[in-house]
Order: C-alpha cells, then structure tokens, then sequence
C-alpha cells in the first residue's frame, strides 16, 4: 500500500493519539521512575528539594508522552503534519528512542551501583562506581532524565533539565562540604583524585566499577 506524505503522517498522528489520555500509563511511569529516589540514602539533611525536581521531570514528561502530549500538538500544528512527521517523529524512532534508551539504562545502573556501597555505610566509599566518580547516583539521575529528553524531547523538559543540572551540581557541592567537616583529610584526599561527575575511565576499573 502506497501513501502520500500527508497520508503517513495522519496515519503517525494517530498511533500517538492511541497512547494519549492514558492516566494509567502516565501514573505507573512516574511510581517506577520515582522508586528510584528510594535508592537515596534518607539522612535528615539531605535537599529533598533537588530530588523533588527529579520528580517535577519525570511528571512532566509522562504527563506529555501518555497524557496530554502539548509539543506534539504544538509543532504539528505550528509547522504542520508532514514536517513534523519528516522530523519529530523520524527522529525519535530512529535516533531518539534507541539512544534514550541506553543513556537511561546507564544511569540505572549508576543509582543502583551507587546505593549497593553506602548502604548503612559510615566511612569514605571509595570503592564500587564510587573509584570513577563522587557523586555515582547524582550522575545517574542525570542520565535518567537526558534519556527520556532524548527519546522524547519536550518544551517543559527541555527547560527543566538545565535547571536539574545546576541543582544537582549545587547539592553536590554542599554534601561535599559537610563531608570534608565529617570525615577531613581523608574526604579531601579522596575528593582530589576522583572527579565528581565525569569519571576517568581506566580498562583497570572498568570491571570493577559494580563491584
């Protein structure tokens, strides 16, 4: 069966409208995106404040995707179907979604990894996700929410994530001050030989960052 561009992208502009006004999909989209802010040490100084606009994304963009999708409606309608089938949605089937997903994936496992050595821990972790990096789970929540940017880049998204960023930089920075008060010279030693998001891969601690 042969269509004309007008025809395919009606046809895309429907198989979304199938997955719109899906409450169901939306709320357990975010329960299993925000579970993942149990795997946060709960300590009565923590800026839940920060992981709150972890949360504040993650409803945002369920809310788009399976609820009310405003970008989708915004740019088909602003540019029209054929050129929002020719870019969105060719985008984000073939570039978008495949990348997404991994990045996503990846910053999972940062969270998870990141939780497994701090656990009831009242030490300096330096082992584990934590000889790459100082902030493992921070890092993960980041890749979480670039992932679904990613696969399925949104207004209200794209201006949060900057936003994350800067907040999670900041919570960083001041965790690490109460620590050089807690722990000293050792923190500080540790804080001058491992990065604090971007690790430095070696193949030597490659195996060994989930360990």
């Amino acid at each position: 069966m042969n269509l004309n561009p007008y025809e395919i992208g009606s046809y895309l502009l429907q198989e979304i409208s199938l997955y719109t006004g899906r409450w169901d999909l939306v709320l357990s989209g975010v329960i299993l995106f925000a579970a993942f802010l149990l795997f946060i040490p709960f300590k009565k100084n923590v800026n839940w404040r920060t992981h709150g606009a972890y949360a504040a994304f993650i409803i945002a963009l369920f809310t788009e995707m399976f609820g009310f999708p405003l970008t989708i409606y915004f740019i088909s309608s602003y540019f029209g179907k054929v050129l929002f089938q020719n870019t969105f949605l060719d985008y984000m089937t073939s570039i978008g979604m495949p990348i997404g997903y991994i990045i996503t994936g990846t910053g999972l496992l940062f969270v998870i990894a990141g939780w497994r050595p701090i656990y009831r821990s009242k030490d300096v972790v330096i082992r584990g996700p934590y000889r790459l990096l100082r902030h493992p789970q921070y890092l993960g929540f980041l890749l979480i929410t670039v992932g679904w940017l990613i696969h399925w880049p949104t207004i209200p998204t794209m201006v949060m994530w900057p936003i994350l960023v800067f907040l999670y930089y900041n919570l960083a920075k001041k965790e690490e001050k109460e620590m050089e008060k807690r722990f000293g010279e050792k923190y500080k030693e540790y804080k001058q030989s491992v990065p604090m998001f971007i690790p430095k891969l070696h193949l030597s601690r490659i195996g060994s960052v989930m360990g």
